[in-house]
């Protein structure tokens, strides 16, 4: 229990960190954090305090839609996801210095920003703790009614990108925050979780066939010692 809670530390450590590296790309930003960004451009608020405040709404609406069939042992979500909105602006003082200014140098941070978040997923995925809100509205909806998790967490993704390019056009008159690296970050970060979870189940493959194999090697061993 304490190491599937340590790997999914480790997944929002991780995670944040891609967020912020996706910010300061200044590409865009991830559709999860798409919101709380454009929020934190308008208003005196951080990314990460918006951030807690709108994963605060997502989880509440999941007892409402699940009802009798919410699992309270999801409220665990509220403390991870304060964690984890306290990375992000942990990071994102660290990483105040942080200003690419050639077009490569953007992709670049962007790049790592989306290798990070698909570390971070992968992790959350292995430690099988809780779901953050985001993920935890995604499948209650989906649940409830019936419907493809996939299908849904890609509707509200870019729901989420279409209420933020809403609110920049309010607050800016523009679009702030959703460039092309919102729809890298999309698309890459899906990948990489894949690939990610492909080579550890490869590992493990190859780490099983040796254990066996260093098994059968004893046992032969042992026979050889009693005949």
């Amino acid at each position: 229990m304490i190491k599937r809670y340590g790997i999914f530390l480790i997944g929002l450590t991780f995670m944040s960190l891609g967020i912020v590296l996706i910010i300061k790309s200044a590409l865009g930003t991830s559709p999860i954090s798409s919101v709380p960004y454009v929020l934190s451009l308008a208003l005196p608020f951080t990314v990460g305090q918006f951030n807690f405040a709108v994963s605060s709404l997502m989880f509440i609406l999941q007892p409402i839609i699940l009802r009798n069939k919410f699992e309270w042992v999801q409220i665990l979500q509220v403390p991870m996801t304060f964690i984890f909105c306290a990375f992000i602006d942990l990071f994102m003082y660290i990483f105040s210095w942080l200003h690419p200014q050639a077009y490569y140098q953007h992709i670049l941070v962007l790049l790592i920003g989306c290798i990070c978040m698909g570390i971070g997923v992968t992790c959350q995925l292995l430690g099988r703790v809780v779901m953050l809100p985001g993920e935890g509205l995604v499948n209650a909806i989906a649940t409830h009614w019936k419907l493809d998790f996939g299908k849904i967490k890609v509707i509200f993704d870019w729901s989420l990108v279409a209420i933020a390019g809403g609110l920049s056009l309010y607050y800016f008159g523009t679009i702030e925050g959703i460039r092309e690296g919102t729809l890298v970050s999309a698309f890459a970060t899906g990948l990489l979780v894949k690939f990610f979870m492909n080579m550890l189940l490869k590992f493990r493959v190859k780490r099983f066939g040796q254990l066996r194999q260093q098994y059968k090697m004893e046992k032969l061993k042992s026979k050889g010692n009693k005949v």
